[in-house]
């Protein structure tokens, strides 16, 4: 049972930093705030924080704060703070940009300098590497060169997707009334542009784009915004054209294609516990919804529509950009299985029907893929933005969710960013300020940096892009299997794809299930079973430093839940070669790989290595063992700022297993022994494999979607809630389902078997009322498909909201006529005590007549607690805030009192002058941040003589 409990106050343990606020009470002000002036420099109230981090507040109110001395650029990964390898949550940012704050409620901080800022595996606090150009002066670490030689190009593809097609083009188009989504507060726009063929007979399949989260709005210079609509003399960011390379290649090869604008939800889906992602689906589903009108009576259809061919709505290919592409996951998992209508924002059942998805380097927050549908997902090998490369879920988050016919491809792109694939992302071709995502700062990367040899240029970016793109549409929806090769692991590259070192691997297929690490699986001798996401170093498939450096994979991207049971992996370590290092994978149940024609296995070996040898054999129920062959495997290009530990697929032939008379119906081990020198290996998994693409048809499944149910604390008692679930669909299936663990930030985990109608994931939670002003409270869950289940909104909980009114703040002087030496002091007094820490700011304003108390009239302790230094020649009081701002403090009581009295201690200077004065306000603040002006009071400090 999670327990919210009002009007008692949580202690936040905070190793190394905690300390009790002084009376009197200040803290420093958040400079990503609305009109809150900041300081100098960012610190705790007790001075131990690392630049620019802050921990206001006290008790149930305070609160972790980040501040970049740069502006973190709007981008699809999201932000999180980390203490070590622990996540602590995600910030909510401010509108500039530079401020990141993260409530502290309950939560275990751990010591000062394990504090991180991560988005997606890269560090965006000081002195990290690979940062995003946020506050840092320190030296970087020179990233480790790519060594060895280079691989031989691959073969040739006997048919090359990337050649344009006979059809002319042309494009217009349309905007329709905006809809309005669940959960959003501004409507959505319904804007896109269309390309397709001229001439072409017969209805034709659709290609719908959707853009991920990028700026929304433009102006002049160089300002770019994340609101919608957009402010007066501002422009929309039209990131919805940013694909027309490949819209016009897939048009002139007989597709009709349509690129959806998404800005509006880009604008508002930072609240939402999905990041947007059944918006996004809703949104997709809308334009579909409307192709499916249009087909049916096309006089209806905007201009744009009816000057291309009509479009085939039983065949549709969905091909959505970073946040994008979770928004096309979802739309095709809620094509098939409907999402609750309180959650909805589309019309009525799907009349479409979703071929394969293609995914550039896409978000998986949820990481729940639709395991039925086929995809193909691009990994750019210098991703500057989703740099952990999570998409490599949508293939490993399938296996065993379903039947496992749907072909599941990643494509590794070496030299590729995130931004170029989208050309109005992209410097020099876009109509808004673009940047290159990879951000190599000063030290030159030999793998990402521009002029690198491996690293693309835009154009040949985009090319490559466009060229896979209609790759997978010729596979998907063409049904064309002589294009398979290309992404599937076989190992063919094309002509159209120019200088481009793209590697695939896959998983479903004709591929028969083998050894899956995991339950049910043992490992002996030079081996051992690894999880990929565990805290414990000697668990961990790949540990990481404490500083976040190391090496990163793709198959292990961090999700919401650490460890995730389940979730491993074959981690190899050897000195040499022979018996001593074979490592040997045990089924509980035998294996059959008949009907197979090789052994796939996807190996990570770590990057920039060469010629790594592993002797494979297979041992059957009667202990028969057959050798196999030898694999070799190189490792890709990487550095310290790439994501490169990715499994390379190999295969080997089984006819030797064949020969020495296996029963291929009952393998019971497989045996990896290497073959050369000291080295180290992952196995992630092996298959039965045999040619072709089989049609992909889906299970009837269970549909689980967890909601949020707000409630008010009330005034007294308590009262016990459920998370509300909902199970849809048919059958029964599996999930895992992580709630908190009481009392601690960590969380347990089981699973739990489903089925409609059924009320098998039961979380309660307590809700304990009072009358005391405090903070909204929320207690989160979520699930994870395991077997047989689709989930759709995998994140809620139940959120304990305050109904209790703010008690009025007011001050009253103690002290506010002093001779110097002497501190001026004021009393800020609540009307009734609250649950949590209130006040607001004290603002000193610029006095209007006679002199001001200054700079060298107060301690010069005092002045670098709250404003970082002693200024020198001095300054009023009043200059010494942020950017001509308004200097200000912070004036707060503590949870359950009701007064607090705050001083500037003054310094007896022993010269002549007149008395000097202060000029005050007190500012509150109320939930949304809105400031809310006081009275004004004043403070006077004579001569000691």
């Amino acid at each position: 049972m999670i327990r919210v409990t009002r009007g008692v106050t949580t202690a936040v343990a905070l190793v190394a930093l905690a300390a009790a606020a002084p009376t009197p009470a200040f803290a420093e002000p958040d400079p990503g705030a609305p009109s809150r002036t900041g300081v100098a420099r960012a610190a705790g109230v007790d001075g131990t924080l690392p630049d620019g981090w802050r921990l206001n507040g006290d008790g149930a109110d305070r609160e972790l704060v980040w501040t970049s001395t740069e502006p973190v650029p709007m981008g699809d990964a999201r932000v999180e703070f980390y203490s070590g390898t622990r996540l602590l949550g995600r910030p909510a940012p401010a509108a500039d940009g530079h401020a990141f704050r993260l409530k502290a409620d309950g939560l275990r901080l751990g010591a000062a300098e394990d504090l991180r800022v991560m988005a997606a595996g890269r560090r965006l606090d000081a002195g990290a590497p690979g940062d995003a150009g946020a506050a840092s002066e320190a030296p970087r670490r020179e990233p480790t060169a790519p060594a060895g030689p280079v691989e031989p190009p691959l073969p040739l593809n006997p048919v090359d997707p990337g050649k344009p097609g006979a059809y002319r083009t042309v494009s217009g188009e349309y905007e329709l009334p905006a809809v309005r989504l669940p959960g959003y507060t501004e409507p959505i726009e319904m804007r896109a542009v269309v390309v397709g063929p001229a001439g072409a007979p017969g209805k034709r399949p659709l290609a719908l784009f959707l853009h991920g989260r990028h700026g929304t709005c433009y102006g002049p210079g160089e300002e770019v915004t994340g609101a919608w609509p957009c402010a007066p003399g501002m422009k929309p960011i039209p990131s919805h054209k940013g694909y027309l390379a490949a819209q016009k290649l897939l048009a002139s090869q007989g597709y009709v294609t349509v690129s959806v604008s998404a800005n509006g939800i880009n604008a508002q889906d930072h609240a939402a516990d999905d990041a947007g992602a059944q918006a996004r689906s809703s949104l997709v589903r809308q334009h579909l919804g409307r192709w499916a009108d249009w087909s049916a009576q096309p006089s209806g259809a905007p201009d744009a529509v009816r000057a291309t061919a009509p479009a085939d709505l039983s065949r549709v290919l969905l091909v959505g950009h970073s946040r994008g592409g979770e928004g096309v996951n979802r739309a095709a998992l809620d094509s098939l299985h409907r999402p609750p209508a309180d959650q909805d924002g589309a019309p009525g059942p799907a009349r479409w029907t979703i071929r394969g998805n293609v995914l550039i380097g896409p978000t998986i927050f949820g990481q729940n893929p639709a395991p039925d549908v086929p995809s193909m997902t691009m990994l750019p090998g210098c991703d500057g933005d989703v740099s952990d490369l999570q998409g490599q879920i949508y293939v490993d988050g399938t296996r065993g969710v379903s039947r496992g016919t749907a072909l599941q491809s990643a494509v590794y792109m070496v030299g590729t960013n995130h931004n170029y694939f989208n050309s109005e992302w992209t410097p020099g071709q876009a109509e808004a300020p673009a940047h290159d995502d990879f951000n190599s700062d000063d030290a030159q990367d030999p793998v990402c940096s521009p002029g690198a040899k491996t690293r693309l240029t835009a154009t040949q970016q985009q090319t490559v892009g466009a060229t896979y793109i209609a790759a997978a549409a010729r596979l998907f929806v063409g049904g064309d299997d002589r294009v398979r090769p290309l992404l599937d692991g076989t190992g063919r590259r094309v002509a159209s794809a120019g200088p481009a070192r793209v590697l695939s691997h896959a998983v479903g297929g004709h591929r028969a299930p083998g050894f899956l690490p995991g339950p049910g699986l043992t490992v002996t001798g030079g081996g051992r079973l690894c999880a990929q996401i565990d805290p414990d170093p000697a668990r961990a498939c790949l540990p990481q430093n404490d500083d976040g450096t190391g090496g990163r994979s793709p198959h292990f991207a961090f999700w919401e839940a650490s460890p995730e049971p389940g979730r491993d992996a074959v981690a190899l370590r050897w000195t040499g070669p022979g018996a001593g290092a074979r490592t040997t994978v045990r089924a509980e149940r035998p294996v059959s790989l008949k009907g197979s024609g090789s052994l796939a296995l996807r190996v990570i070996v770590p990057p920039n290595t060469t010629g790594t040898r592993l002797d494979i054999a297979l041992v059957d129920a009667d202990g028969r063992r057959a050798p196999l062959g030898r694999a070799r495997i190189d490792g890709l290009p990487g550095t310290d700022r790439t994501t490169s530990h990715w499994g390379r697929e190999v295969r080997v032939p089984l006819a030797l297993a064949s020969r020495a008379k296996l029963d291929l119906t009952r393998i019971t081990s497989l045996e990896l022994t290497p073959a050369g020198g000291a080295g180290q290996a992952w196995l992630m998994d092996a298959w039965g494999w045999r040619p072709g693409t089989p049609a992909a048809e889906p299970a009837a499944m269970p549909r689980v979607d967890i909601g949020r149910l707000t409630v008010d604390e009330g005034d007294s008692g308590v009262r016990t809630y459920r998370v509300p679930v909902e199970v849809s669909g048919r059958g029964s299936g599996q999930v895992r389902v992580f709630t908190p663990m009481p009392g601690s930030d960590e969380m347990t985990s089981r699973i739990v078997t489903v089925s409609p109608g059924s009320q098998s994931i039961d979380v309660p939670v307590e809700v304990t009322g009072n009358t005391r002003f405090g903070h909204d409270l929320s207690r989160d869950v979520s699930v994870k498909a395991v077997k047989g289940v689709a989930v759709g909104s995998h994140r809620g909980g139940v959120t304990a909201r305050n109904d209790d009114a703010k008690p009025t703040v007011t001050v009253t002087p103690v002290a506010d006529d002093v001779t110097e030496g002497k501190p001026l002091t004021w009393r800020i007094t609540l009307s009734a005590p609250a649950d949590v820490e209130v006040g607001g700011v004290i603002e000193l304003l610029p006095v209007t007549g006679g002199p001001e108390l200054s700079s060298a009239d107060v301690d010069p302790a005092w002045l670098e607690q709250f404003f970082g230094a002693v200024p020198n020649p001095p300054k009023p009081l009043s200059a010494l805030g942020w950017e001509g701002e308004p200097a200000s403090v912070w004036a707060d009581v503590p949870a359950g009192g009701t007064s607090v009295e705050v001083s500037i201690p003054t310094v007896a200077d022993r010269v002549d002058e007149p008395t000097e004065t202060l000029r005050a306000r007190l500012t509150t603040y109320d939930e949304n941040w809105e400031p809310h002006h006081g009275p004004e009071f004043t403070g006077s400090v004579r001569d000691a003589a």
